[in-house]
C-alpha cells in the first residue's frame, strides 16, 4: 500500500493539474442586434510550461458554440470554424473581434447588455473551464467595466 501511495503521489507530482496554469480574463459577449448568432472574446493566459489547446466550447444560451477565426479571402474577410485554438506556455491566445472567437449559434433566446452567460471551455490538458462573460453592447472591442462601488471611499 505504501508503495501504491508514493507511486501516486510522483504521478501527481509529474502530471500536475493545468488548469491552474489557465488563467482566463476579458471575457464578454456582444449583443447580436435582432442576430441569431453571437460572438464571445476573452484571452486565455498559459503560465505553465505546457501547451494546451482550446479544444471545445458550450453554453445553454445556443443550440451550438463553435471555435471560429477570420480567414482573408482576396479582399474579405470571412469567417472559418476552427477545430482549435493554441494556447502556448508562457504566452497567450487573444480571441478578440477580427480574429479567433467564441461562436454562439442558434441563440435560444435574446441576449441583451447586462446579461451574464456561463461558457464552459474545454482544453486538451486542462479540461473544462467554467467562464462568467458579461453581454457588452453591440459593437464592443473590450468587456465592460464592472460598477465601482464607491460607498467604502467616501468620507462621512
Amino acid at each position: 500500500m505504501k508503495k501504491f501511495l508514493l507511486t501516486a503521489a510522483a504521478l501527481a507530482f509529474a502530471f500536475p493539474a493545468l488548469a491552474a496554469d489557465l488563467e482566463v480574463s476579458g471575457a464578454f459577449l456582444r449583443a447580436p442586434p435582432k442576430a441569431a448568432n453571437g460572438a464571445g472574446f476573452l484571452t486565455i493566459t498559459n503560465s505553465g510550461k505546457q501547451d494546451d489547446k482550446l479544444i471545445a466550447a458550450s453554453a445553454s444560451v445556443s443550440k451550438a458554440v463553435e471555435l471560429h477565426t477570420h480567414i482573408k479571402d482576396g479582399e474579405i474577410m470571412r469567417m472559418r470554424k476552427v477545430d482549435s485554438i493554441a494556447v502556448p506556455a508562457g504566452g497567450k491566445a487573444e480571441l478578440k473581434p477580427g480574429g479567433d472567437h467564441v461562436m454562439f449559434i442558434d441563440l435560444t433566446a435574446p441576449l441583451k447588455e447586462g446579461d451574464k452567460v456561463t461558457l464552459t471551455l474545454t482544453f486538451e490538458k486542462a479540461g473544462d473551464v467554467k467562464v462568467e462573460m458579461p453581454v457588452a453592447s453591440v459593437g464592443a472591442m473590450t468587456a465592460p467595466m464592472a460598477p465601482m462601488d464607491h460607498s467604502q471611499h467616501m468620507k462621512h
